[in-house]
């Protein structure tokens, strides 16, 4: 039976869908600002394991992947690029969906954009307004922390830890600054053309606020399976949960799975230290996006990945090795159950991936495991590294 680590117990529980034979995932994508980075991408890749491994045990999955494509960032970026918002987004929100097709990251079911889903989040905010969980001040609406009286429980964040009469207008901030968070941001001169006219007021949305009002749209509430990377644990999931929960009266979801940091030569990555990697400076470097992919999944995603041009060579070097020895191996008719049963224990143990690749390697050398290119066809449905691909 397949087990996850679920950050809100801090146990690895057994996986019970909400609705026999499916899975529902909501995954956090990219905030269109800039071109995605190796780290998020890291994050995409197991958030596509996951999925690819309930495909493989039988579950119709549907996975909802957000564009953030209206926040500080975006807003910010587009004004000094002189752009209108729609117009700058549009380009990096097609280099995320290029990036992630060149990953071998299976499609999601749906990629909502927050600018597109205005009338539902406004919606949400009206339901905590009445329920009055939500105030409005002079610069925007803020949710009341103090109401709900479960906050910190995703980042076990104690309340009385927290500033007193705070409120955050910012998207991020530290754990020092955490209390009152915006729903929606009342416009102000700096947002220039960005706004909406609503109920609420001339504003804007949070950015806390859009991945509540999609996913529910799109999965319903509760939904099983939320992921995304550690850095969103606090503040963005612990506001997603407070907020659609005081709303609805129900979790938000089930399993809340996150993947560690990556660095990179030992550091935290930044375009200061000349540390900082997208998809494309890796294709510019000649490695194959692949050789990235097969990086990603030798590091069990709870586990901090370093990454270095090094290792990557080095990965590079092993998925060659692996084609080539997969090329000369003869077809027969059979599947090896044995290598097939030891590959599902070990995904069903939290997804352990680095094990899973010994396993296909072990099977490769064993002089007399029959039945090895049907195996590795059905590994492959979950590793998707193109193992049976022949080269053009």
């Amino acid at each position: 039976m397949l087990k996850l680590y679920n950050t809100l117990t801090r146990t690895k529980q057994i996986f019970k869908p909400i609705t026999k034979g499916k899975a529902t995932i909501y995954s956090c994508g990219l905030t269109v600002y800039n071109y995605g980075h190796i780290g998020n991408y890291l994050t995409f890749i197991h958030s596509d394991i996951l999925r690819r491994y309930l495909e493989f045990s039988g579950y119709k999955v549907t996975k909802i992947v957000n564009i953030t494509d209206v926040d500080d960032k975006t807003i910010k970026q587009s004004i000094k690029e002189n752009k209108s918002l729609k117009e700058f987004t549009k380009k990096y929100e097609e280099a995320f969906l290029q990036d992630e097709k060149t990953l071998n990251i299976e499609p999601a079911t749906k990629y909502p954009k927050a600018t597109e889903h205005i009338k539902e989040m406004v919606n949400l905010i009206q339901s905590l307004l009445k329920k009055e969980i939500a105030y409005k001040k002079q610069d925007g609406i803020y949710f009341n922390i103090k109401k709900f009286k479960d906050y910190g429980k995703l980042s076990k964040l104690k309340l009385e830890n927290l500033k007193k009469n705070i409120r955050i207008n910012n998207d991020e901030y530290d754990k020092e600054n955490a209390n009152d968070f915006a729903l929606w941001k009342f416009h102000t001169k700096e947002d220039q053309n960005v706004f909406w006219e609503t109920e609420l007021g001339k504003g804007r949305p949070g950015w806390h606020i859009e991945c509540s009002a999609m996913s529910c749209k799109y999965l319903g509430q509760p939904f099983d399976i939320h992921t995304g990377g550690i850095d969103l644990i606090f503040p963005h999931h612990e506001n997603e949960i407070a907020q659609s929960q005081a709303a609805n009266n129900k979790p938000l979801a089930n399993y809340w799975m996150h993947s560690e940091w990556l660095t990179v030569n030992g550091k935290k990555m930044s375009k200061s230290l000349g540390n900082y990697y997208t998809i494309r400076d890796i294709l510019e470097l000649n490695h194959p996006p692949l050789a990235l992919r097969y990086l990603f999944l030798k590091s069990h995603y709870r586990n901090q990945l370093n990454f270095t041009l090094k290792n990557l060579q080095n990965s590079q070097n092993s998925l060659e090795r692996l084609k080539n020895i997969i090329s000369e191996i003869k077809q027969d008719d059979k599947t090896n159950k044995d290598y097939l049963t030891q590959f599902k224990k070990t995904m069903d143990d939290d997804l352990n991936t680095p094990q899973a690749l010994q396993i296909l390697w072990k099977l490769l050398r064993d002089p007399k495991a029959q039945g090895k290119l049907n195996t590795i066809k059905e590994m492959d449905k979950v590793f998707a590294l193109d193992l049976l691909k022949k080269e053009s």
